[in-house]
């Protein structure tokens, strides 16, 4: 079959032969009609990824959508190695693979399901978020964080805080549900004022996506805002601004805030697959929204770096470029 195979530790997978799964019980072979390419997706692949195995060759993804051997469709999650999601067919634990509604195509549930869980989980599981809380979404200009504020809205929060660089897509979280935006390009003596004020507003959460500079200088302001009797659950998704923060000590003791961690690992793989259910559910109904691109998996050099926070690129194995061309 044709695969995104990963061949050795630090290479881009490529389009390629790949021996197909074998039935294994309590286990599905999963037809694949389509599998998002996500940050976890190339840091996985590149060996960069803490769930990194550093066992070659392998197929990249780790989560799609497809069809089982008995025409059900589902969304997927963690195949077993070495059957990654970029693939004609992969194999997948029963337990990982969950029915997709009739109002969700396959690849908007393929681009949505990691995404969305992130915040869902992050919210729900993590941070415990009550509907009437407010929520500071941190770096909510790529394409997780837009979808934080549509959940976190769609969830109840009373306020929504969206920072973020990108000038343009930050205006636009006005329409998908932020209440308050701020850019972060500012110096760090105003920055640091502009989220004391939001703080001393009131905080509850922060659903926090990128880490670095912004991170640090959002704990220290919380630091010498908030009340004693004014909690915070600060939650660290992602860290696209760097993976490593040198935090003063005294900030977790000198005011009530709680440092947590959402991702693989942190969250039992059922609950995650529950998130991602509510997600799927939630589109459904409430017409969660996330821009997408599906291109052919043929197509993999092409997109495999293409780091844009626009849109989500959803590999289709049964697409030709020439049939898109059309």
């Amino acid at each position: 079959m044709k695969a995104a195979v990963v061949k050795a530790a630090g290479e881009a997978p490529v389009y390629a032969d790949f021996d197909r799964p074998y039935p294994l019980a309590e286990h599905h072979l999963v037809d694949v009609t389509a599998a998002a390419l996500s940050h976890v997706t190339r840091a996985k692949a590149s060996g960069s990824h803490y769930s990194s195995t550093g066992v070659f060759p392998f197929v990249a993804g780790l989560d799609g959508t497809g069809r089982r051997e008995d025409g059900e469709r589902v969304y997927f999650f963690w195949p077993k190695a070495p059957f990654g999601a970029m693939a004609q067919q992969c194999l997948v634990p029963a337990a990982n693979c969950v029915p997709l509604p009739a109002a969700i195509d396959d690849v908007t549930a393929a681009a949505i399901a990691i995404p969305g869980m992130s915040s869902w989980a992050a919210l729900v599981e993590r941070a415990r978020f009550v509907a009437g809380e407010t929520v500071l979404i941190n770096g909510a200009t790529g394409t997780s964080g837009r979808l934080a504020v549509q959940i976190a809205k769609h969830l109840g929060a009373r306020k929504i805080v969206a920072t973020g660089r990108n000038a343009a897509a930050l205006g636009a979280l006005k329409q998908a549900g932020a209440d308050v935006i701020i850019s972060l390009e500012q110096d760090a003596d105003a920055l640091s004022r502009v989220f004391e004020a939001q703080l001393r507003e009131r905080v509850d959460v922060v659903l926090d996506y990128v880490w670095g500079a912004s991170a640090l200088s959002l704990l220290i302001a919380a630091a010498r805002s908030l009340a004693d009797d004014q909690p915070l659950r600060f939650v660290q998704i992602g860290a696209i601004s760097g993976a490593d923060l040198l935090l003063p000590a005294a900030v977790l003791r000198s005011a009530p805030i709680s440092l947590l961690g959402s991702g693989i690992g942190s969250i039992p793989s059922a609950r995650m697959l529950h998130a991602m259910q509510q997600v799927f559910d939630a589109t459904a109904s409430a017409g969660l929204q996330i821009a997408t691109a599906a291109v052919p998996l043929e197509d993999l050099s092409t997109h495999w770096g293409n780091l844009s926070s626009q849109q989500r690129i959803v590999f289709v194995p049964g697409l030709s470029g020439a049939a898109r061309g059309r």
